[in-house]
């Protein structure tokens, strides 16, 4: 018997929805293609009608993105030389300012190269002191004019040896005295992002990057914008910049670059914003979805609630006259939120059901 009960209590709350539908049916009645609510009846006080709105409507571009270092604000720091890293004077993580000491390597190609810079300097003096010698024998026509000529060759080509050796020394920026060690600084002002190497450790590849510094102060968003929607993308134009991080802190940003060749592989063009990043939130490799604001129009909206649908077609409830309505056909557009826009099928100004309109449907 106890059995019995739940199957008792379901076909009783069945029994009473299908009632609740029956008396609702009984309170309609048809003409012809419009539903009549009489006065009387229960439903006048549950159906809720309003006018269509007239408001500007925009069809915003979405496109997925990620959060980049701005390039120029961003340093791969890589040894000029290979050597031994003899100290490290910054960690992961710690803010620098521009010419502070990063770190400083032994290097044997640097003390060859100040040897070289040292030999040239002590030719050049005495290419000087021949040249002056020459002179005087010339003076007194001892020497021939042949030797001063070789001798101010001697010394022209002296001074230039100086200036190569000293030119190679200020590319690797290291001063013109002698050593092994040389003190690399930073180029400018931020935070190390990435380290490579343990003090005491040796480096000899001077392509990889040893520590990369980036200004973090400013970001770049780089969003991939369908071929499609490229048209509607300008310099200038504004976008909201939701993160996956943040999805309930969105940004405001501003188009600043549109990419010049398409990929040909995802058919999108890398558009790129700058982001202000003064709270140091925004990580480079983060994701986002941005929003670019589209064209606006004015059009027809009317609640979310109003529209119901009927097998392949969506409907609203038009009122004729105080509980009466007609069933009328629309095609929605662009979704607002809690509204919606209606491309065809309803004028400004009509009043249409807003709620409870289930009712009055087929």
């Amino acid at each position: 018997m106890l059995a019995l009960l739940p199957l008792l209590l379901v076909s009783g709350c069945d029994g009473e929805a299908r009632a609740d539908a029956s008396a609702a049916q009984a309170a309609l009645r048809r003409e012809g293609a419009e539903v009549l609510v009489p006065e009387r009846s229960p439903l006048r006080g549950r159906i809720v009608v309003a006018e269509v709105q007239r408001r500007a409507v925009e069809q915003p571009i979405t496109a997925p993105g990620s959060i980049e270092a701005l390039p120029d604000h961003l340093a791969r720091i890589t040894p000029p030389v290979s050597g031994r890293i003899d100290r490290l004077h910054r960690a992961l993580g710690d803010a620098v300012r521009a010419g502070d000491v990063l770190f400083t390597l032994d290097s044997s190609d640097l003390s060859a190269a100040r040897g070289e810079a040292a030999k040239a300097r002590d030719a050049a003096a005495q290419a000087r002191r021949d040249l002056d010698r020459q002179q005087l024998l010339f003076d007194a026509d001892i020497a021939a004019r042949k030797d001063l000529e070789a001798a101010q060759l001697a010394r022209s080509q002296a001074d230039s040896d100086v200036r190569t050796t000293q030119a190679k020394l200020a590319q690797l920026g290291a001063s013109d005295t002698t050593g092994r060690r040389l003190v690399v600084r930073a180029p400018l002002a931020g935070r190390v992002i990435e380290m490579s190497a343990a003090q005491g450790g040796y480096w000899n590849d001077i392509n990889a990057p040893l520590m990369t510094i980036a200004d973090l102060s400013q970001v770049s968003l780089t969003a991939a914008v369908p071929e499609k929607d490229l048209a509607q993308v300008f310099v200038g134009q504004r976008a909201r910049v939701r993160l996956n991080a943040y999805p309930d802190a969105p940004r405001e940003g501003t188009v600043r670059y549109l990419g010049e060749v398409l990929d040909p592989d995802t058919r999108t063009v890398k558009v790129r914003l700058i982001l202000d990043n003064a709270d140091g939130r925004l990580r480079p490799g983060m994701f986002a979805k941005v929003l670019f604001a589209g064209p606006s129009h004015e059009a027809p909206v009317v609640p979310a609630s109003a529209l119901l649908q009927s097998g392949l077609f969506t409907r609203v409830f038009v009122e004729r006259a105080p509980g009466r309505y007609a069933a009328r056909d629309v095609t929605v557009g662009a979704s607002l939120g809690d509204a919606v826009e209606i491309v065809s099928g309803l004028k400004p100004g009509e009043r249409v059901v807003v709620r409870e309109g289930v009712l009055l449907n087929d």
